[in-house]
């Protein structure tokens, strides 16, 4: 602790531990709710730990990864692969992020849904450039495609609205909502053709859904995965196939899609992660923010197995990732 403070003194600052009162969890059906409101990740270790990290001042790397922590805490910040430690941190974030990329590298920007209705566009480290709204209280998700559209997913909204998808055209305006066959929307992500793929749950909050909006359509259709996800997870192409990741046994699903049909082509084992809420594939690896170890890890994708790295910094309950460049 001495050694701590002189060094805390050296630097010029320090960061701030995570609140430590003990957060209500609960249930409602298989989605949780953590000081009443939702989150999407399947389950969440008991309690926060966190470890003091001094900012590195002289940082010069253009690669940084983003773990959102629970929703209204901060986002950490690092620069892997230069370092596995915290660099710095945006207060007032969580929840998920995405990029204006489909997979890899977002280029000098990328947005957080973290709030309770408003969405947010940062550029690269950490400054804040526009922000967006939706008429719903819990949006979940975001995604964007080649033509700079964003799309928000709305994990729950009392009434009207649970399950809907928000496109904003060109990342600006107020919106277009559209219903989806989902009752909560948990993860979305765009194919290369402009398709938006969502997952998510259906019924009586226990059964797993993969829906689809075709490039140019109204109307979201069910899709039928040939293999049987058991939590949704995140949604994303990576450069090849369509990958979902399933929370449970912590499996990126690597799909082709024809029609209404997903047929499973190969499976990514992240072993020894407890449960990646959100990943995102980078140039080579996959990032997990990892809600049940209060952490992060770092993943050769596609070949998965055992993390190569583990960021060291300051978590509460991380639910979402993303990597991007200046």
């Amino acid at each position: 602790m001495i050694a701590l403070a002189i060094l805390s003194a050296c630097g010029g600052g320090s960061t701030v531990a995570p609140p430590s009162a003990a957060l209500n969890v609960t249930y409602i059906g298989r989605t949780l709710s953590v000081n009443g409101r939702p989150v999407t990740a399947a389950r969440l270790s008991p309690l926060p730990t966190y470890a003091t990290i001094l900012p590195d001042r002289h940082n010069k790397s253009k690669t940084f990864e983003y773990i959102f922590n629970q929703y209204g805490t901060y986002a950490t910040i690092f620069d892997y692969p230069k370092s596995v430690r915290q660099i710095g941190k945006i207060n007032g974030l969580g929840g998920q992020g995405c990029t204006n990329v489909l997979y890899g590298y977002g280029k000098k920007t990328f947005w957080n849904v973290g709030g309770q209705n408003q969405i947010e566009e940062f550029q690269v480290p950490q400054k804040l450039i526009k922000t967006l709204s939706v008429a719903y209280v819990f949006p979940s998700s975001c995604a964007m495609n080649t033509s700079g559209d964003l799309a928000v997913g709305i994990l729950y909204a009392s009434g009207a609205g649970g399950g809907d998808v928000v496109i904003f055209k060109n990342a600006s305006g107020s919106g277009t909502a559209y219903t989806t066959p989902l009752d909560e929307e948990f993860f979305d992500g765009y194919d290369p053709s402009g398709n938006l793929f969502a997952d998510g749950f259906t019924g009586d909050r226990s059964g797993f859904a993969l829906v689809e909006l075709p490039k140019g359509g109204t109307k979201f259709e069910t899709i039928k995965t040939s293999n049987s996800p058991e939590f949704p997870g995140s949604v994303q192409w990576d450069g090849k196939y369509l990958d979902v990741t399933d929370q449970y046994p912590n499996a990126m699903y690597q799909y082709t899609v024809s029609g209404t049909k997903a047929t499973l082509q190969g499976t990514v084992l992240l072993s020894g992660a407890g449960d990646c809420a959100q990943t995102w594939i980078a140039t080579g690896v996959v990032y997990c923010g990892d809600a049940s170890t209060d952490g992060a890890e770092v993943f050769n994708y596609p070949a998965g197995g055992s993390p190569i790295a583990t960021f060291k910094g300051d978590f509460v309950e991380p639910l979402g990732v993303v990597a991007a460049k200046k």
